[in-house]
């Protein structure tokens, strides 16, 4: 891999995950800095470079990879481009984080780390839950051993319909499986299942049910599933994205023999440690940019300072296991 000496980013896609989550902090960075911005819609570049003082704009991926100026690509469009975008990049020498998940499906994850093994060139993805103080707070209690041994895993995650999901003339791409690769399901378990397997090693074994009960659009929006690490611990888990609001819920259950932990994974509510009669809400902030602290291991990584682990072979395996629960493959 070619050290950089700065890292000068071109970004394919300037939706909303880069307003928020991701944009500004690849230029807070030290050795960093945003170089060209893509859309179709030039205007929308055009705006978004006028706002975040980006030089360049573009309404061609191609010609932002091929731009000299750029070293490193950040795609951040739908999934289903995701790997052809990675592969036009890897293959133009240049390195790439993505947007989770991988892929649309868990192929296509495939074909990217065959690319990126054959050039050379690292693809990262953008798990960025791993390393924030939140989920490292769960993680050490978990390590710590404070709740014992653990028996059993358990995701719950209940949603009332969005608004544009009534819209059936204008649905969210979301929902559109050509484009996402699932429904919110593939958008959202991706950082669920990421984490459980970066605590408790892969998932081996994986089998779900789907149902579209409320009708709303073409994808499932009801999944069941149970799964398997390699250790033997078992999991399970219940996704419903047309709940009542009463039955709102974002949770993921770690039950030991000691104890349990509850955490939330998007809206990080304090977590829930309960060891013998004693309970403790523990209230962890996160990163105003929460993409920010893998974003400066990713570049750390590019210019030779340190190590990412957060690679595309290792977020594979979470489109393996979505696409075992949907019955994809």
């Amino acid at each position: 891999m070619e050290i950089l000496e700065k890292v000068k980013w071109g970004f394919i896609g300037c939706g909303e995950v880069t307003e928020r989550k991701s944009g500004p902090a690849f230029n807070m960075i030290e050795g960093s800095c945003i170089a060209a911005v893509m859309s179709r819609n030039i205007e929308k570049a055009r705006s978004y470079a006028e706002r975040h003082s980006v030089p360049k704009c573009y309404d061609d991926a191609q010609r932002l990879i091929d731009d000299p100026d750029v070293n490193a690509v950040y795609i951040a469009t739908p999934p289903s481009t995701h790997a052809t975008f990675a592969i036009m990049a890897l293959k133009a020498g240049k390195p790439v984080y993505v947007e989770k998940p991988l892929a649309a499906n868990y192929e296509d994850c495939c074909r990217v780390n065959r690319v990126a093994e054959l050039t050379g060139v690292p693809c990262f993805v953008a798990y960025y839950r791993r390393v924030l103080p939140y989920f490292n707070k769960v993680q050490d209690i978990v390590a710590s051993g404070q709740i014992g041994r653990v028996m059993n895993v358990q995701i719950h995650f209940s949603v009332p319909p969005r608004d544009l999901d009534y819209n059936r003339t204008n649905l969210p791409w979301r929902v559109i499986p050509d484009i996402a690769g699932g429904g919110y399901f593939y958008d959202l378990a991706p950082h669920q299942i990421d984490l459980l397997q970066q605590m408790f090693g892969p998932i081996t074994e994986a089998e779900g049910f789907t149902a579209n009960r409320e009708g709303l659009y073409q994808s499932e929006d009801t999944v069941s599933a149970c799964f398997r690490f390699a250790d033997g611990l078992p999991g399970s888990g219940s996704w419903c994205f047309v709940a009542h609001d009463s039955a709102r819920e974002d949770a993921i259950d770690i039950v030991g023999d000691k104890g349990s932990v509850r955490f939330a994974v998007f809206n990080y509510t304090p977590i829930r440690l309960i060891t013998g009669d004693k309970r403790e809400d523990i209230v962890v902030e996160n990163p105003s940019f929460v993409q920010m602290p893998l974003i400066s291991q990713v570049v750390g990584h590019l210019r030779g300072l340190s190590i990412c682990t957060c690679d595309s072979v290792s977020a594979t395996s979470a489109n393996w296991v979505m696409d075992r629960i949907l019955r994809k493959i």
